[in-house]
Formats: C-alpha cells, sequence, structure tokens
C-alpha cells in the first residue's frame, strides 16, 4: 500500500531547515502510528511537488530516516517505512498534544447516561470456548450466501436511486410494505404506512419514543429487573422512573403505581427473566391504561423465539384506544450489527417521531433497507428463522437438563422459549464474582446487577443464552458453572481451607 501524499503537511511553527521539517514529519507519523510498517511512502518526486520543495530536499531527508531504521529503501521499488521502526509508545511522542484547556464538566449543556450497552461482555467474547452471552449472532446459523446476494442485488443499478439519494426522512417502500403485510399481522397487528417508521433497531426506537412522550414533568414506570439501556434512555429525560416489580407471568397490571405517564414493558419476553404474559394480563393491563389514560410502550422482546406454543397476540393488536406504541427489531432474529427495527402507532405520533428521525440521522441507510426488504421478501428471512427456532430449541432443550442435572437454580422462566435463562446463584454467592472467576474456565454468564436500579440491586442473579454457543459444548460449560458456583459457596470454602 502506498501512503497518500495528502497525508503530509509540514509544520509552518516549526523552526529548523525545510530537509529536517520534513524528516520530523515523517517520523511523527511512524511514532504515531499513523504510517506502518511496510507502506510504501509517497517517491521523492511526488512529495517534492506536493510541499512545493526541491527534489534533493526530500530525498535527503529520505537518507536521513533510512539511516536511523524510520525507512528502507528497496532498490527501484521506492521507499518503504522500516520493519524495524520505532513503534507507538515505544517513547514520548514529539509534539504531543497541549493540556486541554476546556472545563468540560461547565462546557456541556448536557450529560447523557454513561451506561454499558455491552453488560460487561468482553469485545473478544468469540474467544471463549464457553460463550453463554446473549444477542450475538451466530456464524453457523445465519444465512450468509442469501444475504451477500441481497446486498449484491440493493448494489445493483436497479436500485441505485434507492440506495444512493437522500431520501429526506422517507423509508424504503418496499420494506414499509413488507413490515405492514407480513411481520405485523403475525402479531395480529393491522397497520397503514404513515402508522410505520423504520428506526436504527430497537434502542433507536426507544430513544425517540422517549424523547417525545417524556420530560421532567412525566414519569414513567419501567420494569424490575429490566432493560439496563431504556433507564439510560430515560434518565437523558430527566422523567421520574417509577420500577415495577415483575413476578413470573411478567409485569403485573395489579402492581401499576398511580401516577405514571408512560409504561415501558416486554410482554412478549420479559427482559431478562423471559417470562411471557399471559393473555388475560394482556386485557386486564390495557384496561387499566384506559382507565388512567396510561401510555404503554410495548418492546416486542424476542416475538418470534417461541418453541412450544404460537405467540400471543400483542398488546398493539388488542389496544381500541390507540394507547400502545409497539416497538420490534429485526436485529435480534437476523444479527445485532443491522441495526433495523421498526416503530408502530398512531399516525400523528409516528409523524413526529419521523420528524425528530430525520433532525438526527435523516433516515436509516439505504443500501440497508433495500437489502433487509429483498432478504425479508424472498423468503429467506422466514426459513432462516424456522432454523434458528429448531436450533434454539434444542439448544433449549440440553441446557434445561444439565442445569437440572448439576443443580442449579432457574429464577425466571423456564418454559417460555426465548434464548436465554434467568439463574439464581446460592446464598452467599456473587453473581458478579462468579462471572469473574468463571472466565478462567473460558466461561462467560452475564451478572443480573445492572438489571436492577441502584435501589434494587441484586447480585444473586445472572443470566446464561444459548444464542452464541454450540449445542454440543453447553452440557460441560454448565458443569463448569456448576463447579465454580459449589466452590464459592460457604460450605465450599470451608472444605477448601479444610483440605
Amino acid at each position: 500500500m502506498t501512503i497518500s501524499v495528502e497525508c503530509f503537511l509540514l509544520d509552518p511553527q516549526h523552526s529548523g531547515t525545510l530537509q529536517s521539517r520534513i524528516r520530523q514529519m515523517v517520523a511523527e507519523g511512524i511514532l504515531a502510528g499513523r504510517l506502518r510498517p511496510g507502506e510504501r511512502m509517497p517517491s521523492s518526486r511526488r512529495l517534492a511537488e506536493h510541499l512545493s520543495v526541491s527534489r534533493i530536499t526530500v530525498t535527503l531527508a529520505y537518507a536521513d530516516l533510512v539511516a536511523d531504521d524510520y525507512l528502507r529503501a528497496r532498490g527501484r521499488s521506492g521507499y518503504f517505512v522500516s520493519d524495524s521502526a520505532p513503534q507507538p509508545g515505544d517513547f514520548p511522542q514529539p509534539g504531543a498534544r497541549g493540556t486541554d484547556a476546556v472545563d468540560w464538566a461547565r462546557a456541556l449543556g448536557h450529560r447523557p447516561a454513561s451506561g454499558q450497552l455491552n453488560m460487561g461482555k468482553p469485545r473478544n467474547w468469540r474467544e471463549f470456548r464457553y460463550p453463554f452471552v446473549y444477542g450475538q449472532a451466530d456464524p453457523e446459523l445465519f444465512d450468509h450466501a442469501n444475504w451477500r446476494g441481497c446486498m449484491i442485488q440493493a448494489l445493483g443499478q436497479r436500485d441505485f436511486a434507492r440506495m444512493t439519494d437522500d431520501q429526506f426522512e422517507q423509508d424504503d417502500p418496499g420494506l414499509l410494505e413488507y413490515i405492514a403485510r407480513h411481520t405485523l399481522p403475525r402479531r395480529g397487528i393491522l397497520a397503514r404506512g404513515d402508522e410505520i417508521l423504520v428506526t436504527l433497531g430497537a434502542q433507536n426506537a426507544l430513544w425517540l419514543t422517549a424523547q417525545l412522550l417524556l420530560n421532567q414533568r412525566r414519569n414513567a414506570g419501567i420494569e424490575e429487573p429490566g432493560y439496563p439501556g431504556l433507564r439510560d434512555i430515560l434518565n437523558q429525560t430527566r422523567c421520574k422512573v417509577t420500577g415495577i416489580p415483575v413476578g413470573p407471568r411478567g409485569l403485573e397490571p395489579d402492581a401499576l403505581p398511580e401516577g405514571m405517564d408512560v409504561l415501558f414493558c416486554t410482554p412478549s419476553h420479559h427482559c431478562p427473566t423471559g417470562a411471557t404474559m399471559p393473555l388475560e394480563a394482556r386485557h386486564a393491563l390495557l384496561e387499566v391504561a384506559n382507565a388512567r389514560g396510561l401510555l404503554v410502550i410495548e418492546d416486542d422482546y424476542e416475538f418470534e423465539i417461541s418453541h412450544d406454543r404460537a405467540p400471543l397476540p400483542a398488546l398493539k393488536s388488542l389496544d381500541r384506544e390507540g394507547r400502545v406504541i409497539h416497538i420490534g427489531s429485526f436485529s435480534k432474529s437476523m444479527f445485532p450489527g443491522l441495526r433495523l427495527g421498526f416503530l408502530v402507532g398512531p399516525a400523528e405520533f409516528i409523524r413526529e417521531a419521523r420528524a425528530l428521525r430525520a433532525t438526527v440521522l435523516r433516515h436509516p441507510p439505504g443500501l440497508l433497507q433495500r437489502a433487509a426488504a429483498h432478504f425479508l421478501s424472498l423468503g429467506h428471512y422466514d426459513a432462516m428463522l424456522r432454523r434458528l427456532t429448531r436450533a434454539f430449541a434444542a439448544r433449549r432443550a440440553v441446557m434445561l437438563e444439565a442445569v437440572r442435572a448439576e443443580g442449579l437454580t432457574i429464577a425466571g422462566a423456564a418454559g417460555d422459549g426465548g434464548s436465554s435463562l434467568w439463574m439464581r446463584t446460592p446464598d452467599g454467592v456473587s453473581a458478579t464474582e462468579l462471572s469473574q472467576a468463571l472466565r478462567a474456565d473460558s466461561v462467560l454468564i452475564e451478572p443480573g446487577g445492572p438489571f436492577f436500579g441502584e435501589s434494587l440491586g441484586n447480585d444473586r442473579c445472572y443470566r446464561i443464552a444459548y444464542s452464541s454457543i454450540t449445542q454440543d459444548r453447553i452440557a460441560e460449560g454448565i458443569a463448569r458453572i456448576a463447579r465454580r458456583t459449589r466452590a464459592m459457596t460457604p460450605q465450599g470454602q470451608r472444605k477448601s481451607r479444610a483440605g
């Protein structure tokens, strides 16, 4: 790779000869990591023309850099960054930046939440042999070939305008049509095009909804435990947030406190326990919402992953007063990096959500929307979803058998589908400490503390998912969790000291 001459600019404040200034410019680029070993430098002629200096000046500077092993000359091929050149971090970089004089604590008018959306999962989670991590794609189950074909089709001349033009605030008509005619009817929802908005995943949909419906004078209800990312979003609105304990059947309508303006819930599969709200509870929740004038935000969390039963109708499908706003996502079932979801609600609300989205990002990328529309409409998504459901059901059965054989405790729903189990440690065992200790065994689990509010922090729960681990490794991974758990109990520690 030849380094572009545009990467080089002489510092006008640097004193010294042109030769020394060129030498310093190249050396600083290597020490900063911008110029990497093996990369080809511009020819002395091209760099001299770019810097408006004589060619001999550049040649002499290059010769100095070769003498100090920053560059290496290769016959008629030119000059290259030396493989043995000093690397970034070997010693202080020349021309280091000065101290930032801005007091950012005062300059920032608003500070977004700084929670960790990765829930503590390391970025190198694929290097662990037993990764019970939630929400990541399994390459063995994803339809690479057909997705690649749909991307190529979206790049074709026929789709060029839809892919490349600024669509302002509009979404891909093919994707909207599929959502309206196929995705939503499966949930029992009928919606027109002006009642649907494509979003950058469910996270973006939650943010748009919170920004439009909440402020310092309004109250929001959330599930406890619940999705930490939602709590961070609500904190940005400065609204009052009330945690509502979740039972074995999910959110209990009778437990809703007075004074709420907006309720956020996950009736399909509660996050993180996996509980599914029964049909009668859904009707009861809507009755409470109608009586109190409450708006309900339905996060359709893992709707498609139902193993042994037909999915229940969405809250939105049962709503007769327009109080429910429905959020769905293709990212969970296809792959998280896709970042495509949708928002469904009354036309007046969607119009405002569309305008707010337009001020931030115009619209989700046209290429992704068009490729997803092809993938969905050609039936590839449905075929992959059936494959995912079968694989997850088989993995879940193996995991449940292993969990029971090892005597581990399930704290959440065991038979409601989804792609994970909500677990509880024995008395005296910290889930956070357990998760850290298990990394030495090449096992990853998610401690449950972040799912609880600050006042209800719980360090005895953890989540284990089976979406990212192959079936043949589940039993041994669970056995390692059980062994480490037993060793951390008070009885296990006493045995260890006695031994």
